[in-house]
């Protein structure tokens, strides 16, 4: 798909994440130059590249879950296929100065949409993979994250949008106004 020399590719344009207004969840940015997609000096959120295999972008992941064994080759085919998809919107945080300037992927969350019949054929939003690099922890760039995919979902006239979390997240959730609701949550594992 893209060899290291050339310029990344993105899974979705960046302009999508213009304008989203967070105010709403308490994340407010004075006029000093940083946002929500530019928190902090050499930190940014934006959409997945090709080149975030180099950067780490599946260490972060296994912080979350267990990853499995993936190689580039692995990556570069699931990104072909989510971006051709056109309904996956996987953002990272990275560190733009870590690795001698290289870039460190630090962070991660997605927002799958789901296209469906119900609701006039409406949109549903689903929250995934969120989480921050064990040492990035703690300066609120999962909230950015939870934030910018959360607006997301809403700019993109998701009739609701819904995550599947752990008891001892709901709290943390629930800044974002995400709500305990009465289905409950069932699954069948093929695999581990």
């Amino acid at each position: 798909m893209t060899k290291d020399s050339e310029s990344p590719v993105y899974i979705f344009d960046s302009k999508l994440l213009d304008d989203l207004d967070l105010s709403e969840y308490g994340i407010k940015f004075e006029s000093n130059g940083l946002s929500p997609c530019k928190p902090e000096p050499g930190i940014i959120i934006r959409p997945l590249s090709t080149h975030d295999f180099d950067k780490g972008f599946t260490n972060v992941l296994s912080q979350l879950t267990r990853l499995g064994d993936v190689s580039k080759k692995d990556f570069l085919d699931r990104f072909q296929g989510m971006q051709k998809a056109g309904c996956y919107y996987p953002l990272v945080v990275e560190d733009t100065e870590a690795n001698e300037g290289q870039g460190k992927i630090v962070g991660t969350g997605t927002l799958e949409i789901e296209q469906k019949f119900i609701h006039s054929c409406a949109l549903r939003g689903r929250v995934e993979e969120i989480v921050i690099d064990s040492e990035y922890r703690g300066r609120k760039f999962g909230k950015l994250v939870l934030g910018l995919v959360t607006a997301l979902s809403k700019k993109l006239n998701c009739y609701k949008t819904t995550l599947e979390c752990k008891v001892e997240n709901i709290p943390f959730y629930g800044i974002f106004n995400y709500k305990e609701d009465s289905e409950k949550f069932m699954q069948l594992r093929f695999r581990d």
